[in-house]
């Protein structure tokens, strides 16, 4: 019991102690792709780099080799890692992430493994225009968080001194990227409650390139919400999936309207095909 009372009193201290977390590079064996180098972020909350077979068949399912994939809340790269081995070096992984702790990871990782992949990172939040925004955190460590127009403290109440950049997707694909759209395959979002947002701003690219997505709908999203985010997919022509885990193996359930209120905090991914059986 003293032990235990004593990790719990370490990890609190470590969630309410703002510091800054260097990295450490290490490596992993990938079958069929030998050596992944990345960047470990010291943090201790920090998501893990090291990408199985299975996870990267499941994105597989999604993403061939030389796609153009997007990340959404890319956080260290965690998920940009094995979406930009699925797309190959000869795809390329947009991923973006205003956090300036997080992104500074991200970078490094982005420069790892160019021979296997080829990822973009882009500091910017993903928003229905162009501007900044506060971002907070319910850890000091800010190893998650998000953004709000106006001081909230609805994603924790530790906050980043300075404002994050926001920037409207569809304008900047559009005018930088326009050449990779046509092979625009996957999109994944995980942005603490902003999904919503962030899709319905990405409308027009979703009808026009039907592209796989993969999102989170969070704890505290509505009825409405979740509603109005399963509508959008299913009247352009989707089927919506509740999966476990980035995970070839995991559990995977097709989802109708009504259930998106069944699970309190779940993801999702979306495909185009009705007759599909991914």
């Amino acid at each position: 019991m003293i032990n235990f009372i004593k990790r719990k009193i370490a990890k609190y201290k470590l969630m309410t102690t703002k510091q800054e977390f260097g990295y450490k590079l290490k490596s992993f064996q990938l079958e069929g792709y030998g050596k992944i180098d990345y960047a470990h972020w010291l943090n201790p909350f920090s998501y893990s780099m090291i990408v199985s077979s299975s996870q990267l068949n499941f994105f597989k399912k999604f993403i061939n080799n030389g796609d153009f994939v997007i990340d959404i809340g890319a956080n260290i790269g965690d998920t940009g890692l094995p979406m930009g081995l699925a797309a190959g070096a000869g795809g390329t992984v947009l991923a973006l992430e205003p956090n300036p702790h997080l992104y500074k990871i991200l970078k490094v990782n982005s420069t790892l493994n160019k021979d296997k992949l080829n990822l973009i990172p882009l500091p910017y939040a993903a928003t229905k225009e162009d501007g900044e925004f506060y971002y907070n955190s319910s850890e000091a460590t800010f190893n998650n968080g998000g953004i709000s127009k106006l001081k909230s403290k609805f994603h924790g109440k530790y906050e980043l001194e300075e404002k994050i950049n926001g920037v409207n997707l569809d304008r900047l694909l559009r005018s930088e990227y326009s050449s990779l759209l046509s092979s625009l395959t996957c999109i994944k979002v995980d942005t603490e409650g902003y999904d919503k947002d962030i899709l319905l701003s990405l409308r027009s690219i979703i009808d026009e390139f039907k592209p796989s997505i993969m999102f989170e709908v969070f704890k505290k999203l509505n009825k409405e919400d979740r509603f109005e985010l399963y509508d959008l997919f299913k009247n352009s022509g989707y089927d919506l999936f509740k999966f476990d885990d980035f995970d070839l193996n995991a559990s995977t359930k097709q989802i109708e309207r009504e259930e998106m209120n069944n699970w309190r905090h779940f993801e999702v991914y979306a495909t185009y095909e009705k007759t599909s059986t991914v």
